[in-house]
């Protein structure tokens, strides 16, 4: 065999070696793409594609019967919401809603977790009675605080009648200031669950070492406390106040529900309640949308702000 011949045999051999690892090497990429494939296609559309859809009508005066009709009208839409005197009542109610539960949730929230912390005969029991009110509906804890705070026949205004702190029933629920109470109560009762639960996972991630080490240098309770485990669930409470304050911006049910739409005179609606009415009973679809973005803004704001604080990492040392 001549010499040519054994260079272009040894050319093939080493380009079939090289290829193989090449080709086996593209299946492992290409593989948890085909796993998450479904997925993105039900994200795509069902959440992407009408988003996109969403932000294109917020541009028109949209027709919602033959969509070739609507009129371009640019960032109008956005102008006429942000100028709206219900919109900005709505939001101010929403903003309100926000300072009020998440540091409700919090704080109860916490306590309720170092609690349920310490070994005592039924802990289990508790943390499920703790979080009953998270996986029940909000339509029916609407429905008994709507009962409770009732104006006539309410539990809460039996009780204050019979304490002797009123003496005529307060009408909770015909008033657009009072309404905010028994809506925040809710807020701040259903999520006290969820938050205790995410609290106690953090609590329970603190090695033992550390509070070991601290009584060992004449800690006390308190100084443990504040030294040990408020820095090291500082992750854990900074993810809480952002979820909580994205989850207490997008109420919805509760308000629907307990104010019949903004009830009375449209004086206590939320953002959500609000853009509903515009979209689907005076039929401002492009202005609904366009409501729909302002929140989207905010939230998106503020999701930048956790990952901007959540990027500092906690020093165990």
């Amino acid at each position: 065999m001549s010499q040519a011949n054994l260079n272009v045999d040894s050319r093939r051999a080493s380009a079939s070696i090289t290829v193989k690892p090449r080709l086996r090497l593209s299946a492992q990429q290409v593989t948890p793409y085909l796993f998450l494939l479904p997925g993105i296609i039900l994200f795509v559309t069902f959440i992407l594609w009408p988003m996109l859809y969403s932000l294109r009508i917020s541009f028109y005066d949209w027709n919602i019967v033959k969509a070739e009709r609507s009129v371009y009208v640019g960032l109008q839409n956005y102008q006429d919401a942000l100028d709206d005197p219900i919109f900005q009542r709505a939001a101010s109610n929403t903003l309100f809603y926000v300072l009020v539960t998440v540091p409700g949730q919090m704080i109860f929230g916490t306590l309720a977790a170092l609690l349920l912390n310490q070994r005592f005969p039924g802990r289990a029991l508790f943390r499920t009675l703790y979080y009953l009110p998270v996986i029940t509906s909000w339509v029916i804890v609407t429905l008994l605080f709507e009962f409770l705070f009732n104006g006539q026949a309410g539990l809460i205004n039996s009780i204050l009648e019979s304490a002797g702190l009123i003496r005529e029933p307060i009408r909770w629920l015909a008033d657009s200031r009072l309404i905010m109470i028994p809506l925040t109560l809710l807020g701040i009762w259903k999520g006290i669950g969820w938050t205790a639960v995410i609290v106690l996972a953090g609590l329970q991630s603190i090695p033992m070492q550390l509070y070991e080490a601290a009584a060992v240098d004449g800690a006390g309770t308190r100084q443990r406390f504040t030294s040990v485990t408020l820095p090291l669930l500082r992750p854990t409470l900074v993810f809480l106040v952002v979820v909580l304050t994205i989850g207490a911006m997008n109420v919805y049910i509760s308000g629907l529900l307990m104010t019949r739409g903004g009830d009375p005179m449209n004086e206590s609606h939320f953002v959500l309640t609000w853009m509903d009415k515009q979209t689907f009973e005076n039929f401002k679809f492009g202005q609904g949308a366009a409501i729909s973005y302002l929140l989207t803004a905010v939230v998106f704001v503020v999701s930048l702000v956790q990952i901007r604080l959540l990027q500092r990492e906690v020093d165990y040392t």
